[in-house]
């Protein structure tokens, strides 16, 4: 239960520019090893540039309704589902203990949401050069929101998520340090993303969210 102990014993609070938690080792060896070695295209060596949205599919940064399929680009996203799950049993078992009433109902009480009737989504993510995420806040159908680093190649700090305030100024950046980082609940003053900046080779996360729309994995 390494991400449960990370939320009640590894974290830490903060309100400002909105209300967030941050992580402290919440990944064991094994989830990241299956992290590190996902398989996920590049999108550079397809002729396609980053626009500023997680999916490359022209999206707004704004408080929009949900894409449950992620996007457009999914060639470049790395959903675990029921049919790839044997290539990743250690983030499956990851996402069992999200599903578990343990973990769910602990977090319930962290952000005031009641997260009985959601389902889980995990995606493994690999930016490269290039990439950059204009600020935005999250489809209202995410209802919590939580970037997990894995920094294995010394890519430099900066390379963590910007928090901005409602007017759009950056307040504070989350640190790209390895097996750490953050969660939220989403709602309309939560603007976040990335601003332009160098990736020397790629930057993995593991991006959590618990969402109302169905997905392979519902709560217990």
């Amino acid at each position: 239960m390494s991400f449960l102990n990370s939320v009640t014993s590894n974290s830490k609070k903060f309100e400002d520019p909105f209300t967030h938690w941050e992580l402290n080792q919440p990944l064991t060896d094994l989830e990241i090893n299956e992290i590190v070695n996902a398989d996920i295209a590049n999108p550079s060596e397809h002729d396609l540039n980053y626009d500023g949205t997680r999916a490359i599919d022209g999206g707004e940064g704004k408080f929009r309704e949900g894409i449950s399929s992620g996007g457009k680009a999914l060639k470049f996203r790395c959903f675990i589902t029921k049919n790839n799950s044997k290539e990743f049993p250690n983030l499956t078992k990851f996402i069992n203990e999200l599903q578990s009433k343990k973990t769910y109902i602990e977090i319930s009480k962290l952000i005031n949401k009641d997260l009985s009737k959601s389902y889980v989504r995990v995606e493994v993510i690999c930016d490269r050069k290039g990439f950059w995420l204009k600020p935005h806040c999250d489809i209202k159908e995410k209802l919590i929101s939580c970037l997990l680093f894995v920094n294995k190649h010394n890519e430099d700090e900066s390379l963590g998520t910007d928090f901005y305030d409602k007017d759009r100024n950056r307040v504070k950046t989350l640190p790209y340090r390895d097996n750490y980082g953050y969660f939220f609940s989403s709602g309309p003053d939560t603007w976040h993303g990335m601003e332009k900046k160098e990736i020397v080779k790629e930057r993995r996360c593991l991006q959590v969210n618990y969402v109302t729309f169905k997905t392979d994995w519902p709560v217990d």
